[in-house]
């Protein structure tokens, strides 16, 4: 009898504790000061550390780095990331950088600090008395990598995961009162190998850190509690099917009731559900999944790019009326689908035009966890006219998800891997495992997110991929039907994933300026063998000039030591004073290959999307600038977001022409069509066109009116043919294509140049040599025009493309084109005749393109050429093209592009310049100031360059000295 009266109070005690100790959502922050210690002997398990005070104390959320907490950066640093370019350990002209206390690497950011291995942190709490009996859980957003935690003696398990939060329940060691949990973090790249250029752990764009990031806190919530929540959308019945899963860890059965409702937050217009209803039993120790379908109701409001209406959930459980637990989740009404080679949003076909993130963040060295600074990131996005983001091999925190559900974006998370450079997937090792664990924590946490659309196992693999990734696929298709499913995202020579949903690939890409720029081609025999959407991987990577201004902006835990060396390096080459300069001549000329490129792909019809690498710059591999913003989001001056997205928007007029340079007997024929990918069918939509001069005058105009334009790429809208012969002298026009009453308008540049120009009678030495009459000429106080095109000697390794340079020099160890555009002195009367602005454009491409440059090194300092290739940042050679010079009593000009008095009329530019450099040199303009001797000159065709890139090692990229190889497991090799 006793023993049953026993029984009776601990289940009255129990339903006491369920109806009235706990308040929903008590929470103890753990934010602050921890005790700290390096396990540098990785010796803090077996000498139990968790029993002890530690010496240090370290701020969290934070980093080690942040708090200055590491070693300093040396010459034998251990990086995670590998170097494909050594040359910097072995190079004699980078000798001062490898000095210490002046270390400055060429490869990514430096850090404050930098460590990898085993650290403790240590933090007492008092639990309060009004806990008991609830459930406790430590929540730890964002640690790096592998945590193990203990309660006072007492070990509570470990978790690794680079997408989620670790989460323990330490309800069986945390009574009311005072407690000791410590936790020990491993940041090493151990048995579970993402690859050590994953972007969730290198060094080359976040850094390996070692701490916690995000929020920190105890939870304490009711034994009965919901345990997930997920939201499927059913647009076309109008509901959302909520599927919960709720525990009972208490020790009493519970019967009670769960209530679902939702209500819109961000719209103008605000919807509430009706509350639905279900009972719910579950005896002690229970776990039970249960589905209830939440009707939407007539006005259910849905979520996409241009109207991201959301909702918040709320999830209840009741007893008698009390709420025991609750939980909130925001979804969006959407339907993210593939029909053919389209995506569908809600229906509706819609073109991705994207960036790549690879998780640049300079001033913290880790991803933002709040929501403010992810919404800032996706406006500048938005003002570019993207709708669209891939995470390469990462996945970013919460706050992204909800940032971009509220901007309207469409986002790529990846599995946290890039396992490739020592690492793989599909031969048995734990990385297998991981990347289904990690991607099934990715759809639990963030799966409700209107934004989460798509999935990528991770970034270009090796290893036996094909019928992993298919697995893969085929897994996550039966499993979630809330987004689709790739299988990597892949450069073109990878093979092809026949199971996944979609395809991001390379090799349907890139601009073919090896022939006449042109704007009638598009990428549709590319895309034509596959049968789903395309999307375009890391399209773009075209490189600017550093800007050294940036230099003052990493206040941070990083330092742009990279920046640095390259910025002491062109001093030392007697060029600082150019560094502005070639940063806009070489920024005009990348904005140009994105706009030809983003245009291409929307001339394609059923090219689904693309991703550009990147809107933003890459920090590492070497320093990849290939951004038109900097890593902190920020324009560089050379162009805006608004122009950006004249070419890059949801509605975008294009023009088919074929070619940009012509002469005035010519007349200038053009297909005008538009891409769109809008909320709304255009509707009875007029297009202005109109053709200008500089001067503003108009050549030509005129007007198309279309009744419907669906979404889609490359839609004819008319024709236009206008005879040139109006334009007399040589000029730059304008062609612009524009949308009454909307922002919507885009243009290009067309040259014009007389097709018979008239010659002037000179006493100009034309020679392609520097002969012995050349000199004469000289000596004699006369002019000459020299024509070395192909006899360079001094210079002749520097490769020159009309295109810049790709990604950069150094991760593809010095493989050409070596120069990133060209600055031109348009100040000078030498252009009088031929329009040209400071920087390359259209017109110069049968000019520049695969010409030889000149190496001027041994001119005098501060010698400008008229038109000065930029060579590459890691080298900083002074080049030239043309330039003009005093020698002896006589004045020059040499080029060594092919200009000569006989071009024919397929090279009107070319034809044009020659023209206008030798009105230019018979004018008394012809002044040039600054004096070289007749050697120098013409040692230009005799000696080679005195510095010449040198690899100084024969390594294979993934075995480049001294430190790629550190954390390359042999059971992966």
């Amino acid at each position: 009898m006793q023993s049953k009266k026993i029984v009776f109070y601990i289940v009255v005690w129990g339903v006491f504790l369920l109806l009235a100790a706990f308040k929903p959502g008590d929470i103890l922050p753990l934010d602050g000061t921890w005790l700290f210690q390096i396990d540098r002997n990785d010796q803090g398990v077996t000498e139990k550390w968790y029993q002890r005070t530690l010496s240090e104390q370290i701020k969290l959320p934070g980093s080690m780095a942040q708090n200055l907490k590491g070693d300093d950066i040396t010459l034998k640093t251990k990086w995670t990331g590998s170097i494909y370019d050594s040359s910097f350990y072995f190079n004699p002209r980078l000798t001062k950088y490898r000095q210490p206390g002046n270390i400055k690497i060429p490869f990514w950011l430096t850090p404050a600090k930098h460590y990898v291995g085993a650290a403790w942190y240590q933090k007492e709490v008092t639990v309060p008395q009004s806990w008991l009996g609830q459930r406790i859980v430590l929540f730890l957003e964002r640690a790096h990598i592998e945590t193990r935690v203990w309660v006072d003696d007492h070990e509570a398990g470990s978790q690794n995961s680079l997408v989620a939060p670790h989460e323990y329940d330490l309800t069986a060691y945390l009574s009311p009162g005072k407690h000791r949990i410590s936790i020990r973090i491993d940041n090493r790249i151990k048995e579970i190998n993402v690859g050590p250029d994953s972007h969730s752990v290198t060094d080359h764009t976040q850094g390996n850190w070692n701490g916690i990031i995000g929020k920190m806190q105890l939870q304490a919530e009711a034994p009965v509690n919901i345990e997930d929540l997920q939201v499927y959308p059913d647009l076309k019945a109008h509901a959302a099917r909520i599927k919960l899963q709720v525990q009972n860890a208490g020790k009493v059965p519970f019967t009670g009731e769960i209530a679902i409702a939702a209500k819109s937050f961000n719209s103008k217009t605000i919807h509430q559900t009706q509350v639905v209803k279900t009972k719910i039993r579950l005896t002690a120790g229970d776990s039970k999944s249960v589905e209830i379908t939440l009707p939407m109701g007539s006005k259910m409001q849905t979520w996409d790019e241009f109207n991201p209406a959301l909702y918040q959930l709320t999830a209840t459980i009741s007893r008698q009326s009390q709420t025991l637990n609750s939980r909130q989740a925001e979804f969006g009404m959407r339907e993210f689908t593939i029909k053919g080679t389209e995506f569908l949003i809600n229906g509706r076909p819609v073109f991705l035009r994207g960036t790549v993130n690879n998780c640049e963040f300079p001033l913290t060295g880790y991803p933002p966890t709040n929501v403010a600074d992810w919404e800032r990131i996706f406006k500048i996005a938005r003002a570019h006219g993207l709708n669209h983001m891939r995470f390469h091999s990462w996945c970013p925190p919460q706050e992204a998800f909800m940032a971009a559900d509220r901007t309207g974006f469409y986002l790529q998370p990846e599995g946290p891997s890039w396992p490739n450079h020592g690492s793989s997937i599909g031969r048995g090792f734990p990385i297998d495992k991981y990347l289904y664990d990690e991607t099934n924590r990715m759809a639990k946490y963030y799966g409700n997110y209107a934004s989460y659309c798509m999935l990528s196992a991770g970034n270009e693999p090796a290893g036996n991929q094909v019928q992993y990734l298919n697995a893969f696929v085929d897994y996550w298709k039966n499993k979630d039907s809330r987004r689709v499913y790739t299988g990597m995202s892949v450069g073109g020579s990878w093979p092809v994933v026949p199971e996944a949903q979609y395809q991001v690939r390379g090799g349907v890409r890139g601009l073919a300026w090896d022939k006449r720029p042109e704007s009638m081609s598009d990428f549709s025999e590319g895309i034509a063998k596959f049968n789903v959407p395309f999307v375009a991987h890391e399209m773009g990577q075209w490189c600017v000039f550093p800007d050294f201004d940036e230099i003052k902006l990493y206040t941070g835990v990083y330092r742009a030591r990279n920046f640095e060396l390259f910025q002491e390096d062109l001093k030392d080459q007697g060029m600082a004073d150019q560094a502005h300069d070639f940063l806009m001549a070489s920024g005009k000329l990348q904005a140009l290959c994105y706009k030809n490129e983003i245009e291409k792909t929307l001339r394609t019809p059923h090219y689904a999307g693309f991703q550009l690498l990147g809107l933003q710059d890459f920090p590492g591999q070497g320093t990849a600038l290939v951004g038109i913003l900097n890593a902190f989001w920020k324009e560089k001056g050379y162009i805006s977001a608004a122009q950006f997205a004249r070419f890059c928007n949801s509605t975008v007029p294009l023009a088919r022409l074929p070619k940009f340079v012509y002469t005035n007997n010519e007349i200038l024929a053009a297909s005008i069509e538009v891409a769109h990918s809008g909320a709304q069918p255009l509707k009875n939509t007029v297009f202005n066109w109109t053709l200008k001069t500089e001067q503003g005058k108009i050549v030509a105009q005129g007007n198309f009116k279309t009744p419907v334009i669906e979404n889609g790429n490359g839609i004819p809208v008319g024709k236009i043919k206008v005879p040139l012969s109006s334009v007399t002298q040589a000029s730059r026009l304008k062609l612009e294509v524009s949308i009454p009453n909307t922002s919507f308008a885009n243009d290009w540049n067309i040259w014009v140049y007389p097709a018979s120009p008239q010659v002037p009678k000179t006493d100009v030495y034309y020679a392609t040599q520097l002969d012995e009459q050349a000199k004469a000429v000289l000596d004699k106080g006369g002019k000459v025009f020299l024509n070395i095109a192909g006899k360079v000697v001094k210079g002749k390794e520097v490769v020159m493309h009309f295109l810049p340079v790709f990604w950069n020099t150094s991760w593809f160890k010095m493989r050409p084109p070596h120069v990133t555009g060209m600055l031109i002195q348009t100040k000078s009367a030498a252009f009088a005749n031929f329009p040209t602005e400071m920087h390359s454009d259209l017109q110069w491409w049968e000019i520049a393109n695969r010409a030889q440059v000149m190496n001027m090194e041994d001119f005098p300092v501060g010698f400008k050429p008229l038109v000065q290739p930029i060579d590459t940042w890691f080298l900083n050679r002074r080049l030239g093209l043309i330039y003009e010079a005093r020698v002896g009593k006589g004045k020059i000009v040499v080029s060594s592009a092919a200009l000569n008095p006989d071009l024919d009329a397929d090279k009107p530019a070319a034809r044009q310049l020659f023209n206008s450099l030798i009105r230019y040199m018979d004018s008394a303009q012809f002044n040039p100031a600054g004096e070289v001797s007749f050697d120098v000159v013409k040692d230009i065709t005799v000696s080679p360059s005195k510095f010449q890139f040198n690899t100084y090692t024969k390594d294979s990229p993934d075995e480049l000295k001294p430190n790629s190889n550190q954390n390359k497991p042999k059971t992966n090799e």
